[in-house]
């Protein structure tokens, strides 16, 4: 059975709803990506160095990232050697196969959130301008459909309007959001907003940060506050410190990404605005270079636009065309 049938099979079993999330969403990468591979297959009559040169530009130009390219391309010659691949059309299912294995990277990265059996916290870090109120909203608008009951805290105390976007979510998905005056301090507003976590019961609670990026020292010791704060009043907690990434930014993204590890710990990425970028390669480049789970992608500015990540369905999303007339 080839690959691409297989992927088939695989992505039928998944919500049509959810599929067609990343069809849509990944439509620039798909357009761009895939194109530049399928006339890249049928220009070469058999697979030698010009091939794999071409090929790597079109992975870098997607933003795949210079490292995860060479082991691709690497992984692909052995392919081609071990199997006898002569014609570059029987590559493309190889590509997509080993995009998936690029990504679990031998290991299995769980995209669920860790969930508790009583109050969950999760942190949001991330710079300024890549959506993270925004995704801090749509999670609590998927929580609350789940049937959880969610609380938000406007820990962001820095940024004009923070507090006030926060806000406008909190009436959009019916959830409480705790906050402070602006300037307040904002280990102040977590632990505020933990008590009224704990006195409404509620399951989940989603922290706001502040990004700023300008003095890295001070955004290290804000987030360690914040942290201490937290952990103290839930021993354990935070359960899950997701860093949003805006997929636009390309490389960009992913320096800033390795300057917040160096301030906490993440556990999971956001990649945000997917849907606005033909440079989806870059969701490979982070779990590469960061060893760290996309746990959301953002496909689009509808409420239900944040789908959990699944390696599966983001190939589909770029072999769109070929997996769906798989045979």
């Amino acid at each position: 059975m080839s690959f691409f049938k297989k992927l088939k099979e695989t992505i039928s079993r998944q919500t049509d709803a959810v599929t067609e999330k990343f069809k849509s969403g990944l439509e620039k990468t798909r357009n761009s990506f895939s194109e530049k591979v399928n006339d890249l297959v049928f220009r070469y009559r058999k697979v030698d160095e010009d091939f794999f040169e071409e090929l790597e530009e079109i992975l870098i130009g997607a933003d795949v990232g210079v490292t995860t390219v060479m082991d691709l391309i690497d992984q692909l010659k052995e392919e081609v050697k071990r199997r006898n691949i002569q014609d570059p059309r029987d590559l493309q299912s190889v590509i997509s196969e080993k995009l998936i294995a690029i990504y679990r990277g031998g290991e299995e990265f769980s995209n669920e959130l860790n969930m508790q059996d009583g109050l969950t916290v999760i942190l949001f870090v991330g710079v300024n301008g890549v959506g993270k109120t925004t995704t801090i909203g749509k999670l609590a608008y998927k929580l609350k459909s789940e049937g959880k009951s969610v609380v938000m805290a406007a820990g962001d105390t820095f940024r004009a309007g923070a507090i006030e976007q926060l806000e406008v979510w909190g009436e959009r998905v019916g959830v409480d959001v705790i906050k402070q005056n602006s300037g307040s301090d904002p280990a102040a507003v977590m632990y505020d907003a933990i008590q009224a976590a704990k006195a409404r019961k509620a399951d989940v609670l989603l922290c706001d940060t502040a990004g700023r990026l300008q003095n890295k020292v001070n955004l290290m010791k804000e987030l360690e506050k914040v942290k201490r704060v937290i952990e103290r009043e839930v021993p354990g907690a935070p359960h899950e410190v997701l860093l949003v990434i805006d997929a636009t930014t390309g490389q960009n993204g992913l320096s800033q990404a390795k300057t917040f590890r160096e301030a906490t710990d993440v556990s999971g990425i956001v990649l945000t605005k997917l849907d606005g970028t033909a440079k989806g390669g870059i969701v490979l480049a982070i779990r590469k270079e960061m060893n760290v789970p996309v746990k959301f992608v953002g496909l689009g500015e509808k409420m239900d636009d944040l789908q959990q990540f699944d390696p599966e369905q983001y190939v589909y999303g770029l072999f769109a065309d070929l997996v769906e007339t798989a045979e």
